[in-house]
């Protein structure tokens, strides 16, 4: 028979193992059994065989998928990660060239690719999309490189491809958060004159109708100016929501009750031919808001979900306390692991591709037809949950229908309790006010419609006039109004000042500009009672008197 082949380890005189491999072949003799025996240092091959065994392990350990290919293209080795990734087993894809892996529409590009690795050339970090077994598209990083024989010839390719799935995803909510944080920006640093211009129109507007009757003509004229500034100003709110730079009044809510009591209004706001559905969460988390600013939210995705289900459909709105984990957390940056309070909103009309998820929180992007709609619908939604200190995201496939989920972080403060107030009295009053505004007939205009109410008016165009005109005066002072952004001096730093020289001085604070430019520019202390420009001179008269009536400092405002 053959001659017996074993290995064995051989001990030397200086102590050092080493592995042999004996081969024994049987000799003719007659009469005897003759053996010759042959013995091989075998070290290295057995070094070569635990260094190919320490490489396998970590080839089939790897994260990243990886594939070997013969110089053709033909795929020779796959290891366990690129099962994961692709979907094909090892047996599936032996003998295929690598060109299956790639899309249609790409299949083209791999020739070139692989002659350029042929020329010696290393490809890394090559970014592309690649199609799994069930035909769905995803981006891979590959970094691909040629195996040389020893005579310096290839014998084939080596490459690691890598899901840059979630990379993606964040380069795109970031670049997405850099457009929106710029955008709001622009819409903040607009809205101050924007704001100034229309509360010159407004109020003048509402000096024309005081002094016209409701029969004359024209009245009918000065209101349809009025109503364009409303349009212009809710425009200006909309902008200003989705820089996330709005004034909002925050309260610790229940959702379930907030939703519950909207549904009503939302069942006659979509229509008999969809079906409303609202699944309350069991012990929800509250979490702090501005109920209007919510309604607003809950009612903007109702309205798109209707319009995506013109022949109607159902539409389920749904709370619940959601615990978030690290993976969840990775894959939506920059939501951190933890408790929230979600609610969803889905909807089974003709949903959206994913190129259109893209661009849904864009300012003014809309998939309406010319004249249906502004486009700035989920940019105030965005806008009003990411100032909330929430997160919105977007599930759909074309023709699947859409979920939105909005997660909101508890609080564990009680819900607020709302009272029921009289009507403020429209009444003016004999105090003397200070009124501080750098916009020239913006302060004409409120000057002398506090007039008209019996108030005495200091007039200062800036911080150092407002001082200098408040250490002369000798009465007392009731009332400090002013703009809360103004050259040299803000609002609240001039009100801090004049409060070391008459404690009791109340301030009423105005402003055109958006919440981030008040904080951070003026230094406006939160709760301070505010005028948010433009504002009708009703509203104006209105707040002044009820600052005036408040014991002490006022610190806030009704609506």
């Amino acid at each position: 028979g053959e001659a017996p082949v074993f290995e064995w380890v051989h001990r030397s005189s200086h102590g050092k193992d080493i592995p042999c491999e004996i081969r024994l072949v049987r000799l003719p003799a007659a009469g005897r059994n003759l053996v010759r025996g042959s013995i091989t240092d075998i070290t290295e091959r057995k070094q070569a065989e635990e260094e190919r065994s320490r490489l396998v392990s970590i080839v089939e350990s790897s994260g990243d998928a990886i594939l070997g290919a013969s110089p053709e293209g033909i795929i020779t080795d796959w290891n366990a990660a690129a099962e994961k990734l692709y979907g094909y087993s090892a047996a599936e894809v032996h003998g295929k060239a690598i060109s299956f892996l790639a899309p249609a529409i790409g299949i083209q590009e791999v020739p070139n690719f692989l002659e350029k690795i042929t020329q010696g050339e290393r490809i890394s970090d090559f970014e592309t999309v690649n199609v799994r077994k069930d035909g769905t598209e995803f981006p891979v990083s590959i970094t691909m490189s040629a195996i040389r024989n020893r005579q310096g010839g290839i014998s084939g390719f080596s490459g690691i491809i890598r899901d840059i799935t979630s990379r993606k995803r964040l380069e795109e909510q970031i670049i997405l958060g850099q457009k929106m944080e710029s955008v709001g920006r622009l819409a903040g640093g607009v809205a101050h004159d924007f704001n100034n211009m229309l509360q010159i129109i407004n109020g003048f507007s509402d000096l024309v109708l005081d002094q016209l009757s409701a029969e004359n003509e024209l009245s009918g004229h000065v209101q349809e100016i009025k109503n364009v500034v409303d349009r212009a100003a809710g425009l200006t709110r909309q902008l200003l929501a989705f820089g996330r730079q709005q004034v909002l009044s925050p309260q610790v809510l229940d959702l379930n009750v907030a939703i519950t009591n909207l549904c009503k209004m939302l069942r006659r706001l979509i229509g008999e031919d969809i079906d409303l559905e609202f699944i309350e969460g069991d012990a929800l988390g509250r979490v702090k808001a501005d109920p209007g600013q919510i309604d607003q939210v809950i009612m903007n995705l109702v309205v798109n979900a209707r319009d995506a289900m013109p022949k109607g459909g159902k539409l389920k709105i749904e709370t619940a306390n959601a615990q978030l984990d690290s993976s969840y957390a990775l894959g939506h940056f920059p939501m951190a692991e933890g408790p929230y309070v979600m609610i969803s909103v889905s909807d089974t009309g003709h949903g959206m591709d994913t190129k259109t998820q893209a661009r849904i929180f864009e300012p003014f992007f809309s998939t309406k037809e010319k004249g249906k709609g502004t486009g700035l619908g989920l940019a105030t939604v965005y806008g009003i949950i990411k100032q909330s200190g929430g997160f919105i995201w977007v599930q759909s496939e074309a023709g699947h229908g859409a979920t939105f989920r909005i997660y909101l972080p508890p609080v564990k403060e009680a819900t607020a309790i709302h009272k029921v107030k009289a009507a403020p009295t429209m009444a003016g009053g004999t105090e003397t006010i200070l009124l501080v505004e750098d916009e020239e007939k913006v302060r004409g205009l409120v000057r002398r419609v506090l007039q008209a109410k019996g108030y005495r008016v200091l007039e200062a165009r800036n911080g150092k006039d407002a001082l200098r005109i408040a250490g002369k005066h000798t009465g007392p002072i009731h009332l400090l109004m002013t703009d809360v952004v103004m050259p040299g001096m803000g609002g609240q730093e001039l009100a801090d000042r004049l409060r070391l020289l008459r404690r009791e001085l109340k301030a009423l604070f105005m402003s055109g500009y958006a919440n981030d430019a008040i904080v951070h520019q003026g230094g406006l202390e939160a709760g301070s009672p505010l005028l948010q420009k433009p504002f009708t001179m009703d509203a104006m008269a209105r707040a002044v008197r009820e600052v005036l009536q408040k014991r002490g400092r006022a610190q806030g405002l009704t609506d």
